[in-house]
């Protein structure tokens, strides 16, 4: 009798360390909550290359500047398209909210319409400027407007990485729903899957580089693929400065249409 309690003692010392790891594995919504919550700076600036290549593998090439700024209970975003001379002037503004249920606000400045034009909520959907992205891809999705569940946990491009499948609440939004390799203790999602309506592979996002600058990770290389159309988006961010106290006027109406 004593040798079978010393056994179950024993076995229970064995089985101790799983369970407790077992009990703190972080749930799909904590691990988004993560991403979400990521320390991405005050402020930031940087060149954005955005290079569209058709199913042709011909490439369209267009620069922009970008800058963001976090004010507290919004972040606010610009960006000024500054070639080819098709789009030059053009700028794209996003206002993301941290307030729950509230969505972002986003405007397109059209130097041939002299025009400050809103997104409407019913065009989120439509693609930024013929780009892969949409209205929606660009700006801040909550986490609490999905279901998240962990699928699994491996290795992907050599990081350590969480599986997420996000579903989202609303039954009407475009994707039904996405999945997301991210990276351990840095919280960026290395890659993510959308998938349309029907629950067929639509888009691949790949982050094909992400540095640190000034303490904080920022993605630099991505590529988004629609691999129903055969067609890409190539962004590359360069020249990127962290924190160095962007006034609040770079963030107005007024600046959009001024332009840089």
């Amino acid at each position: 009798m004593i040798k079978k309690r010393v056994q179950i003692i024993v076995l229970s010392i064995i089985l101790m360390p799983v369970f407790t790891l077992m009990g703190t594995e972080l749930t799909g919504l904590q691990i988004i909550k993560k991403v979400y919550d990521r320390d991405t700076g005050k402020d930031s600036q940087g060149n954005l290359t955005m290079t569209l290549i058709n199913s042709r593998g011909s490439k369209r090439i267009r620069k922009i500047k970008q800058f963001t700024k976090d004010f507290g209970k919004v972040e606010k975003k610009i960006m000024f398209f500054l070639s080819p001379a098709d789009v030059r002037n053009t700028s794209f503004a996003s206002w993301s909210y941290d307030k729950e249920g509230k969505d972002d606000d986003q405007w397109i400045y059209l130097p041939a319409l002299k025009k400050v034009k809103r997104i409407s909520s019913d065009s989120k959907s439509d693609y930024f400027m013929g780009s892969d992205f949409t209205y929606d891809d660009l700006g801040d999705r909550k986490p609490e407007e999905d279901e998240h569940k962990l699928l699994k946990t491996e290795k992907f491009k050599n990081e350590d990485c969480y599986v997420v499948e996000s579903k989202p609440k609303d039954k009407d939004y475009m994707y039904s729903r996405t999945v997301t390799w991210i990276i351990k203790d840095k919280w960026i999602g290395l890659k993510k899957e959308f998938y349309d309506e029907d629950g067929e592979l639509l888009k691949i996002l790949e982050i094909r580089k992400h540095e640190k600058i000034n303490g904080i990770w920022v993605i630099t290389d991505s590529l988004m693929k629609n691999v129903q159309k055969n067609h890409s988006t190539h962004m590359q961010l360069t020249d990127v400065k962290v924190n160095t106290g962007i006034p609040a006027r770079q963030f107005t109406e007024r600046m959009m249409k001024r332009g840089i």
